[in-house]
């Protein structure tokens, strides 16, 4: 297939080798990356942010990120996008020219605006181009923890339904989101979950393990912002002190940058007077960002990883550490349900608990056994349900369900046209797979 990922606001090469890499960010980057290992065409279309950004980046054979030029050259809000999302449009029909994607796949759900106008403009020529949504986060679901601190633009409220009414499938990550999506007024029939998945040739239990400076040590792991609920891991440190565990440490990672620039992130102030407050700063560490290829040892060096958001549509950070074979303290909202098995990868706990955050550390800490057993079932689960390449197999049926309920191969373009792909500069000589053109007679692109 030749396919589409249109990810306005996370480009995938922050997660390849950048530093301003969330979830969105690797889990286009991965699944790109894994679909094109399985003999696809993919192309990552998302928004110039850099005036020295190439038009296209060539990643690897079968894998390229085109910057498309929509509003100022410069880093923005992804709040403040929407207005660009006509550009954006425009960008992806003068690229695909006369031959369109077999699928477009849009992330959140500014790109499924700009993903939809696009292809209605094919279809308006008698050309259908299937639209598959993956939404990342749900803006009702944010209205509801964040209220009015919810930074989203107004016309999210509707045009987020609308969009998820009108693409012919939604891919969701977790159960949650599927009934979410039903009290938007999407039907469930066309609603399918593919997780996120995890790299597990980087994050595994074999490997060093970071040093640390007390007896255990608990790890929160996620951008430095109140809904990611570190002060709750930080109010639990006193409760463990009364237990008689005060010889752990918090290593907390996120924010902006060092731990040195995180003197002037509000958040990251605010959580170090909290610990300063409850008498636990000497237990705190806020270590700012961390590059990803340091990131197993440190998560090996933990007793235990604590994921206490007040929501959380996935979740990549629980996955990383079972990879590693370390239990998951985890809330119990959103794709955490899903991904940490309670009394067998990990411990929920109800969310915004402090007390019972603390209980589920506590019980951790003072049974090894049990850290044991959770870690090594928590490996194994990852192993078999979450690698990049079980979930682009997913993906790719949930595309070709989607391209068989809503094309007529007849009208696909023929196997024969692919040389006219390569002479418009899709692809240079050489970039495709060994093979592929051969293996696509007879098929739809």
């Amino acid at each position: 297939m030749k396919i589409a990922m249109v990810s306005e606001h996370a480009s995938p090469l922050a997660a390849l080798g950048g530093v301003d890499a969330g979830g969105q960010n690797v889990h286009v980057a991965a699944l790109s990356t894994a679909l094109a290992e399985r003999g696809h065409r993919v192309t990552v279309y998302t928004r110039r942010d850099d005036p020295e950004l190439p038009h296209r980046i060539y990643v690897r054979p079968g894998l390229a990120v085109v910057h498309i030029d929509a509003g100022p050259a410069e880093h923005l809000p992804k709040d403040d996008l929407l207005p660009f999302m006509g550009a954006m449009a425009d960008g992806l029909v003068e690229d695909w020219g006369n031959y369109p994607p077999s699928v477009v796949h849009a992330h959140f759900w500014m790109s499924g605006v700009a993903a939809l106008d696009a292809a209605r403009r094919y279809s308006g020529g008698g050309y259908p181009v299937p639209v598959v949504q993956t939404f990342h986060a749900l803006g009702t679901v944010k209205r509801r923890h964040q209220g009015a601190q919810d930074t989203s633009p107004a016309e999210r409220q509707w045009l987020e339904p609308s969009v998820g009414r009108a693409v012919d499938r939604v891919i969701a990550t977790c159960s949650d989101e599927l009934f979410e999506l039903r009290a938007l007024g999407v039907s469930g029939s066309k609603v399918s979950i593919a997780p996120c998945g995890v790299d597990l040739d980087l994050f595994r239990a074999e490997g060093p393990a970071e040093g640390r400076a007390r007896r255990h040590r608990i790890v929160s792991v996620g951008r430095l912002v109140p809904r990611k609920g570190v002060d709750l891991v930080i109010r639990s440190l006193p409760l463990l002190g009364t237990a008689g565990l005060d010889d752990v440490e918090l290593i907390v990672v996120g924010g902006a940058g060092t731990s040195d620039a995180l003197d002037s992130d509000p958040e990251a102030r605010r959580l170090l007077a909290l610990a300063d407050e409850l008498g636990v700063a000497d237990q705190v560490t806020l270590r700012g960002q961390v590059p990803r290829e340091n990131m197993p040892a440190l998560l090996r060096s933990a007793d235990a990883i604590v994921c206490a958001p007040w929501y959380e549509p996935f979740g990549i950070v629980p996955l990383e550490a079972m990879a590693c074979g370390v239990p998951v303290v985890a809330a119990a909202v959103g794709g955490l349900i899903d991904t940490v098995v309670d009394r067998a990868t990990g411990l929920h706990v109800p969310p915004m608990n402090p007390q019972a955050i603390a209980a589920a550390v506590g019980e951790l800490l003072h049974d090894p056994q049990l850290r044991v057993r959770l870690g090594q079932a928590g490996q194994a689960r990852v192993r078999s349900r979450y690698s990049w390449d079980r979930v682009a197999a997913e993906t790719e049926k949930f595309y070709q369900t989607t391209l068989n309920s809503v094309l007529n191969c007849a009208d696909m373009p023929s196997a024969d046209q692919d040389g006219e792909y390569l002479d418009k500069g899709y692809l240079p000589e050489g970039y495709l797979p060994e093979g592929y053109l051969q293996r696509m007679e007879g098929t739809a692109l």
